[in-house]
């Protein structure tokens, strides 16, 4: 396989999308770390040599680039039992990643930057009106995975998919955002078996990838 590098902020959960696909598949990967609150993914040397739209993460395989966490941990999976053979259950998986970036991550996530990281007392006028309904919309996909995780102990099928490790990544810091997991019992009890998953990665941790600063100048 190629050189694999990631473009990436390591407390993004989308980021730590890709390097848990990779070290559940034991894939090398070498990380490149950039920090989105200074701005460093709209330098020109970032628009011109990584990722024209400035977003993390980016995975770069050789000398192509391929942005959007979904897509790459699409192709780091390609052809390995994370993504389902049968027909039918491969299309559940991407039901569920797409369920994910549209209903579950613009809720949970933001909500976790805008408390964690941007600060309740920091937000705009406009952050603050949006609050309550991302509040809502958070609280709202939360309870269907756990409606759907009653009765299975993954989200397709019996043992881990791609749309586990999407839904995983943000979820298992929801109460970052102000999100009170306890009341999801299903999902908790799911959280605990994919961090059980042979090979699982913690967010902060660093191991078996390479870490490597990059040239943001």
């Amino acid at each position: 396989m190629d050189r694999l590098v990631l473009h990436e902020d390591p407390v993004s959960g989308n980021c730590y999308k890709i390097r848990l696909t990779a070290a559940l598949l034991g894939l090398p990967l070498e990380r490149r770390s950039y920090d989105i609150r200074k701005g460093e993914t709209r330098t020109d040397a970032f628009l011109s040599e990584v990722n024209a739209n400035g977003r993390i993460p980016v995975l770069q395989v050789g000398e192509r680039f391929l942005p959007e966490s979904n897509a790459a941990c699409f192709y780091l999976a390609d052809g390995s039992p994370l993504i389902p053979q049968e027909r039918f259950a491969r299309a559940d998986m991407l039901r569920w990643m797409f369920f994910e970036q549209y209903n579950h991550e613009p809720n949970v996530a933001t909500l976790r930057f805008w408390i964690a990281f941007v600060g309740e007392d920091s937000l705009s006028e406009a952050q603050r009106v949006q609050f309550p309904a991302r509040r809502a919309a958070g609280e709202a996909a939360l309870a269907l995975m756990d409606e759907h995780l009653a009765t299975r102990p993954f989200f397709v099928g019996e043992t881990i998919t791609l749309a586990d490790i999407a839904l995983y990544a943000y979820t298992h810091v929801a109460e970052d955002g102000g999100f009170r997991l306890a009341e999801y019992p299903s999902v908790t009890a799911w959280l605990e078996r994919v961090a059980k998953v042979p090979d699982f990665v913690a967010m902060e941790e660093t191991s078996p990838v390479i870490l490597a600063k990059a040239r943001v100048d």
